[in-house]
């Protein structure tokens, strides 16, 4: 990854703008590479991150910007603004950031770039708002690991107005077109009744017997399943002791896919699942489907864009990833023209939510990536605050597509 950012030639238009931009990320590199370290040295899983999203709010409100910590219903939510200086057209340009790490391993999805890249992003922005129009608005997304937090704020209204938004996300390639499975969390109880499990076992009613049998018929299931469908889920509780009959086990699952209508059908199947495994041990259960995630809709005329401001600094777009997860940024995808390009901060092939990625993400290559991901995310809110035909091409795919 280049870490010249003062010294390369960004793409047209508007490269003089775009020089400024890369100067004042380069300037801002202390607080922005030390609010990656403290996220990724201080993990909080989702709707938990009151640490990240307090140091973010911080940093914004250093740099001017009008902040609303605990937006909408979301403690952790952000919502921070800052007006330009110039009249004319007035695009809101939504800059995002993510700040939520995994259970039990920490920043193994490297969040703590993102949320940095963002407020590094917003930083530079504010540092030539007088010469901007319209407003930059800065997102800072809680719970995208489990919950969906973006959907809650988009339920909460806080996406309205925004003309774009744009977040980057840490990889091992480097490209703009991500194809990510719609996806749902899935919370399984199964209740039973406790006895001896030598003296008396017949007088028990075995929840654990429930969920082994959903395992089973899970894995059974996949045998069927189309090949960019997923299920896959852990015991949470399982019992208590080896010699009582378990009256209690929970479980997380997720349902994923990459097909709309084979999504419903999928959570319709498990729950049937669950209720067979139920009727099978005598036990009863309780099955709550929470979150969701959507297929992403990239915005071509943004990440044309994207693109051609990464080729500058000599990164080439590798083509969509292979491999998908699911994000709830594709939840805003469906409200307005969104990109969510990645950028490399490891080797090929590192895997993602793993201790080798959680590592990566606090190396040197990870804190150039943040710079040139705060770069090249504000350099493409640049180009929509100085072209209003650029922004209104953007909606014309966005409804074409709707």
């Amino acid at each position: 990854m280049p870490t010249a950012l003062t010294t390369t030639q960004p793409a047209a238009p508007h490269a003089d703008g775009k020089r400024r931009i890369a100067a004042a990320v380069e300037a801002a590199r202390d607080e922005i590479l030390g609010l990656s370290h403290r996220i990724h040295g201080s993990p909080e899983p989702a709707f938990e991150e009151h640490q990240a999203a307090a140091w973010c709010a911080e940093l914004l409100r250093r740099h001017g910007f009008a902040v609303e910590l605990r937006a909408g219903r979301l403690a952790t939510a952000i919502r921070a603004t800052r007006a330009g200086g110039r009249g004319g057209p007035s695009p809101r340009i939504g800059i995002l950031a993510e700040y939520d790490a995994l259970p039990g391993l920490g920043h193994g999805c490297g969040h703590n770039t993102m949320a940095a890249s963002g407020v590094g992003a917003a930083i530079a922005l504010a540092a030539i708002a007088d010469e901007l129009p319209g407003e930059i608005v800065f997102l800072g997304t809680p719970a995208e690991e489990r919950g969906s937090g973006k959907q809650f704020m988009i339920d909460d209204g806080l996406f309205e107005g925004v003309d774009a938004a744009l977040l980057y996300h840490p990889c091992d390639r480097s490209h703009v077109d991500s194809e990510p499975l719609a996806s749902v969390d899935v919370s399984i109880v199964f209740t039973g009744l406790q006895s001896h499990a030598a003296s008396d076992p017949w007088k028990g009613r075995n929840a654990l017997d429930a969920m082994i049998t959903l395992f089973s018929s899970v894995g059974l299931w996949r045998q069927q399943l189309r090949p960019t469908a997923r299920v896959h889920g852990i015991i949470q509780e399982g019992g208590t002791a080896a010699n009582i009959i378990p009256d209690r086990t929970r479980a997380w699952f997720m349902i994923r896919s990459d097909d709309d209508a084979d999504f419903e059908a999928m959570q319709v199947r498990f729950r049937e699942l669950c209720e067979a495994a139920a009727l099978a041990t005598a036990t009863r259960v309780e099955v709550e489907f929470s979150g969701g995630s959507r297929t992403m809709r990239t915005n071509r005329v943004l990440a044309e864009r994207w693109v051609a401001n990464a080729a500058a600094y000599g990164i080439d777009d590798e083509g969509p990833d292979a491999s998908s997860g699911s994000t709830d940024m594709a939840n805003v995808s469906w409200v307005c023209p969104t990109i969510h390009p990645d950028l490399a901060i490891a080797p090929f092939p590192t895997p993602g939510h793993s201790i080798l990625f959680r590592d990566a993400a606090a190396t040197p290559l990870a804190d150039e990536t943040t710079l040139m991901a705060a770069t090249l995310v504000a350099q493409t809110a640049y180009d929509l605050y100085s072209d209003p035909e650029l922004v209104q091409a953007a909606w014309a795919e966005f409804r074409a597509r709707s």
